[in-house]
């Protein structure tokens, strides 16, 4: 089993979609998928309820910030959405459980400087030895001067940057009928997929 949790201390980062597209990509590769949500406004939790029956099946992993309950044990993927300020107890559980961490990352001096204090105690955590984490970049326009200070706060992290993510509505759409990128026809969003090749590759790795 492969279990990996979307973490930011900043809300409204995109935890819910790339969470909710990687649930999708798992489906779509045909493994059995449950999707967690431990934030409180439990955006995946009702994504899940959104999904037409004849999309692929993903399960509910029930949990709470609570009880943090592991995945059942017939799954082959696990996908976990997390609250802002992640910390605690709560990051603790998160940490035990994940194979791999996701942190997705806006191009906004306040969301830099928020995963930056995020990105040091996570590393400094006992519990994130052998956790694989990748950064994956948000809503990022490249003509802009804030894509520009994004990737030279990222160069100089030393963790793998996964890809960049443009601000469409390809995104707000699908979300509202509980599917993702890997449930439409790719010549609809050929160009978002493209910009999840390295995310998809660093997920099955």
């Amino acid at each position: 089993m492969t279990v990996v949790a979307v973490t930011n201390p900043k809300g409204g980062v995109g935890k819910s979609t790339v969470a909710t597209n990687i649930a999708g990509y798992f489906a779509k590769q045909g493994g059995t998928v449950v999707l967690g949500d431990v934030d409180r406004q439990q955006s995946s939790r009702l994504w899940l309820s959104q999904r037409p029956q004849v999309a692929r099946p993903i399960g509910r992993w029930n949990l709470s910030a609570d009880d943090m309950a592991r995945p059942p044990r017939d799954v082959t993927h696990a996908v976990l959405d997390t609250p802002a300020g992640l910390h605690g107890k709560l990051f603790k559980e998160v940490l035990k459980m994940a194979d791999k961490v996701i942190v997705p990352l806006q191009p906004s001096v306040f969301d830099i400087f928020a995963t930056q204090e995020f990105l040091s105690e996570l590393a400094e955590h006992k519990h994130a030895q052998g956790v694989k984490v990748g950064i994956v970049g948000m809503r990022v326009d490249a003509r802009t001067l804030a894509s520009d200070h994004l990737h030279e706060f990222l160069d100089k992290l030393g963790l793998p940057v996964l890809g960049y993510l443009r601000n469409t509505q390809n995104y707000v759409h699908l979300a509202a009928q509980g599917l993702s990128l890997f449930d439409v026809t790719p010549s609809r969003v050929e160009r978002d997929l493209e910009q999840w090749q390295d995310i998809c590759a660093w997920l099955d790795a």
